[in-house]
């Protein structure tokens, strides 16, 4: 059983957990290393200011179990950037990626969806296909993404 948990600042600990654990499975799929998060970079503080600066933050429970973490936030000009996305190890080809996504298109609402993702993790790329995004360019961000977009209009 899939369940979307939407996180509030007091649920940093749980955040924290998850994050660290992703930036230390796959630090070559974020803009954000493992070192910047950890040391001096790790206090509570910190890890509450995120949910400041990034207003939704969710995580997928797969069978009673934290198994996944995705978050997202409004850009100027109102399209929605999803950010942050990792599933477990032990949980992928479960549907936690797709229950992430739909958390955050539900979030969305009548908005565009973006997100920037590594040219080479085709997994990740398949998802985002399956849920009705489509390759809009290089990412402004970094010459190794790709920007993908999903149109509210063609999904309403």
């Amino acid at each position: 059983m899939m369940h979307a948990q939407i996180l509030h600042a007091d649920d940093w600990p749980l955040w924290r957990h998850l994050r660290l654990q992703a930036l230390a499975e796959s630090p070559d799929m974020y803009g954000s290393t493992l070192a910047e998060w950890t040391g001096t970079g790790d206090t509570e503080e910190r890890w509450r200011q995120r949910f400041s600066t990034v207003p939704l933050n969710i995580v997928v429970h797969c069978d009673g179990e934290p198994a996944g973490i995705v978050g997202a936030y409004e850009q100027p000009g109102g399209a929605v950037e999803l950010i942050s996305m990792w599933v477990a190890p032990a949980a992928r080809g479960r549907g936690v990626g797709d229950a992430a996504v739909q958390a955050v298109l539900d979030w969305a609402g009548a908005r565009d969806v973006v997100l920037s993702v590594k040219a080479h993790n085709r997994p990740a790329i398949a998802l985002y296909e399956r849920n009705g995004f489509v390759d809009a360019g290089p990412s402004p961000d970094d010459a190794g993404e790709r920007l993908m977009r999903r149109r509210a209009e063609a999904w309403s």
